[in-house]
Order: structure tokens, then sequence, then C-alpha cells
């Protein structure tokens, strides 16, 4: 691998580490929940932010992680062994990362709140004046004042 090829690998990793992290960013567990959302959406056709291509690269890079077969065994090599396994870890997190946050955006923007998914924690549905979205704060519409996954106390 190629001097630029490494910075570059790097680089993106350290960009999608601050994405994730990023403070009122979604968490861990809700991009986890997105995954089979964005397959579901993405085979439909309903949602053309990432190719079929990409997800079956996706699928065959967690693949390699989870198989005891490796391209270069860490028997052999121990630490070539290890570094290309990283390496596939590495862009899979970079995927991962980057494509569930253009999904969730999309998401939001497209859809509203996604089916099954209730207020943050702490937010409530009670108080005074018109409701609100919980996301968004913004009030809501009379029609939309309660939909599918809200809690409803």
């Amino acid at each position: 691998m190629s001097r630029n090829a490494r910075i570059a690998s790097v680089v993106a990793v350290a960009r999608a580490v601050r994405m994730a992290v990023r403070p009122g960013g979604p968490s861990i567990g809700e991009r986890a929940g997105a995954v089979p959302r964005m397959v579901r959406a993405t085979l439909s056709g309903d949602y053309v932010g990432v190719s079929k291509g990409r997800l079956l690269m996706m699928l065959a890079a967690a693949g390699y992680l989870v198989s005891p077969l490796d391209l270069i065994p860490e028997a052999v090599l121990p630490i070539v062994g290890l570094a290309d396994d990283a390496l596939v870890l590495s862009w899979l997190a970079t995927r991962l990362v980057e494509e569930t946050e253009a999904f969730l955006e999309w998401e939001k923007t497209t859809m509203g709140t996604p089916a099954g998914a209730g207020a943050p924690r702490g937010a409530s549905h009670r108080g005074a004046g018109a409701p609100t979205d919980p996301y968004s704060g913004a009030p809501r519409p009379a029609a939309a004042q309660t939909v599918p996954g809200d809690v409803v106390r």
C-alpha cells in the first residue's frame, strides 16, 4: 500500500470517528438499527444513496472479518496478517458510519420519524400548547399528532 493510500485511509477513518461521536449525532444503537432499514430501502429502490454493489462489498467485508480464512493468515505473517484485517475493518467501519449518517438524514427528511422509533430519552408528548415533533421541536399539524411508533401516555 502506498504512503498516500495509507494517509487517505487514516484520514477517512478519522473523519468517520469524528462523525460518529459528534454531540447530537446518531448513537451507535441508532446506526445499528438503521442498517437493516437502509438495506431494505436500497433493495426496494426507495433509497438510492448507496448502491447495491456497495452493500454487497460491505457484506463481503463483514464476511471476510468473521471468516476463519484469511488472504494473509496471521499464523504465517503475524503483523501483515493482522494488517489486512485492520484495513478491511477500518474500511467497513468508515463506510457504515458514512452510509448510515446519510441514510438517517434521508430518512428524517423524506419519511419523518422512522416507524418504531419513539421519542428521544427524556422527551415527552405532554405539555402545554400544541404537540411538537420530538426531533425538531416544531409544532405538529393536527392530523399528525400521533404516528406509529409514538408512545401514548
